[in-house]
């Protein structure tokens, strides 16, 4: 069965040996891959500045009858189509319970997504980085599963920058929050699949109020990544019954290192101060 990510792999595996037109179509779908699902083969071509027909013929050479089938596996990934319940991956855990390797298993795959890391994002980091220190005022949302990243985000930047909301949405007030959103800020936007409602009303907001977007989530092709200012990507996979944060909370880390690393000895003034503060305050167990 086809998938986005193995479709890359294909596509970066025979790369080098590529025609200088393929080599172009080929950078073109993987650099807008949320483009794909969206336009017809005639104006992605126009986008991409090949012919129509090269493109059909390059996604022949990867083993497609036709362009609808390429096309296919870019939209099953942006409706989240094929992606695992979590009662069937539960039902595995359970009927796997006797093995004993289950831990090595589980570990391996937490490493393999922190691996990934580098290479999804080495790239990407310098464009978020800079989005944020020029920022006016930066706004964290992440919801259901996805708010335990927005939140350590949103703790760990406010020790070094005031001018930094969460935004929750309690008691059906996400509408209200959002409003607070303007040309200027940033919203940074964390999700994965399956994606909640709430985080693409947030994108929509941020969009209407002109507002910038960085989007932190596990595809290119998600919904809150369209569109986004700029993406910063994350791994999910995991043996057990829910999705990997392992490496969300690793780049959020990595993130505000270079954030800080950026801001300078300002940011350090004001860490030192909230440090203080919390201290004296009796905030910790001595």
């Amino acid at each position: 069965m086809n998938s986005l990510s193995n479709l890359t792999e294909r596509i970066q595996a025979a790369f080098t040996t590529m025609s200088p037109q393929f080599q172009q179509s080929a950078r073109y779908v993987l650099d807008h891959a949320d483009q794909v699902p969206l336009m017809s083969m005639r104006q992605l071509a126009a986008q991409a500045q090949v012919q129509p027909a090269t493109l059909l013929r390059f996604a022949q050479s990867l083993g497609f009858g036709g362009w609808a089938e390429f096309k296919a596996v870019f939209t099953q990934a942006l409706h989240g189509q094929g992606g695992r319940r979590y009662a069937d991956q539960a039902r595995a855990v359970v009927r796997n319970r006797n093995k004993e390797d289950r831990l090595a298993q589980t570990l391996t795959a937490q490493m393999d997504t922190l691996a990934l890391l580098r290479e999804a994002n080495e790239a990407r980091l310098p464009q978020a980085v800079e989005l944020l220190n020029k920022a006016k005022r930066v706004f964290v949302a992440g919801f259901r599963a996805s708010f335990a990243p927005a939140f350590s985000f949103h703790y760990q930047y406010r020790l070094f920058r005031p001018s930094i909301g969460l935004l929750r949405g309690e008691s059906g007030t996400l509408d209200m929050d959002l409003r607070a959103l303007q040309k200027g800020d940033v919203l940074v936007l964390f999700g994965f699949a399956p994606y909640s409602q709430e985080a693409v009303l947030a994108h929509a907001a941020a969009r209407q109020a002109d507002a910038q977007i960085l989007a932190i989530c596990d595809s290119l092709l998600a919904p809150i990544a369209q569109q986004a200012d700029a993406t910063l990507l994350f791994g999910t996979d995991s043996p057990s019954f829910f999705p990997s944060l392992v490496a969300a909370q690793a780049l959020v880390e990595v993130l505000l290192e270079q954030v800080l690393a950026k801001a300078g000895s300002r940011a350090v003034s004001g860490i030192e101060l909230v440090e203080n503060q919390l201290h004296q305050s009796g905030a910790y167990w001595k």
